[in-house]
């Protein structure tokens, strides 16, 4: 079985990586700030978000734009620092969260839809589409907890992670930035989707917390590979020079005060044969 080795530890509740110009970029969520890690695990942190950062993507012309989860915001990334990109907070019901920016700058966001960390009773929830001018619609509904999402090559499909639904779910995207014709890509059994990344063979790398694992799957729901963390695996990412390391951010906890008092995340990194596709 294949062993991760940690790159960087110390960290309060890692997520939302994304390899961007030779460093994974990732939001150290409940310690309220973008960070960056390179190869050699040396960090440094980009920006402070108070309301908690998610989701992270880049504008066509190289513009980072961020999700602010409690208040429900996009920010962007200007010379001054972080400016209001787009409100989702009159469409999304609760808190957001993961997100993918395609190459046209188009953002797709997911939202909790309820609130978690209470024991709520799970609900569906929305994905909302936010242009790159920051106009914001609803382009998909009756999502159990909308979560990791990747885009393939072509850009015509979207596939997202349904927390709840233990499944995978795809989308065709429009040349508006619609989405259609809604299907199941993978069932996942016991294993729930949190972050999830693309190969160039088509398969898809999960994330499963409730599970201790990353497993890689195919179209249909057939498991090639698991990779099996010490703690929990909230989110992955795969990148490097030459795109086929697989970052696996875990944490003992999701729990925001239990993540604070025992920062327990961490970066842990395994090379993999499939190099990484599609977006992000």
């Amino acid at each position: 079985m294949r062993k991760l080795a940690t790159l960087l530890d110390g960290l309060s509740f890692p997520e939302g990586p994304r390899w961007h110009e030779g460093k994974l970029y990732f939001s150290d969520m409940h310690a309220h700030r973008v960070m960056t890690v390179d190869m050699q695990g040396r960090s440094s942190i980009v920006c402070e978000v108070p309301a908690w950062p998610s989701g992270l993507g880049w504008l066509p012309d190289g513009r980072m734009i961020v999700v602010s989860m409690t208040d429900r915001r996009l920010l962007r990334m200007e010379k001054s620092g972080l400016v209001p990109h787009a409100d989702l907070s009159a469409l999304a019901p609760f808190h957001c969260n993961d997100m993918v920016v395609d190459s046209a700058g188009r953002a797709y966001v997911g939202n909790f839809g309820f609130d978690l960390h209470k024991g709520e009773t799970p609900r569906a929830t929305v994905m909302i589409m936010v242009t790159p001018e920051g106009k914001t619609r609803v382009v998909a509904d009756e999502l159990t907890f909308p979560n990791g999402t990747v885009i393939s090559p072509d850009g015509r499909t979207l596939i997202v992670g349904e927390s709840f639904g233990r499944r995978l779910t795809a989308f065709d995207i429009a040349a508006d930035g619609s989405l259609a014709n809604r299907r199941v890509w993978a069932e996942l059994g016991d294993n729930v989707p949190d972050g999830i990344a693309l190969d160039a063979d088509g398969a898809i790398w999960v994330a499963s917390p409730t599970k201790s694992e990353v497993i890689r799957v195919k179209q249909g729901g057939e498991v090639t590979e698991r990779i099996s963390v010490a703690t929990d695996a909230f989110a992955c990412m795969l990148g490097g020079p030459d795109r086929r390391t697989l970052f696996v951010l875990t944490a003992a906890s999701s729990d925001p005060e239990e993540c604070r008092r025992n920062p327990s995340g961490k970066i842990e990194i395994a090379q993999v044969e499939g190099p990484v596709d599609g977006l992000p």
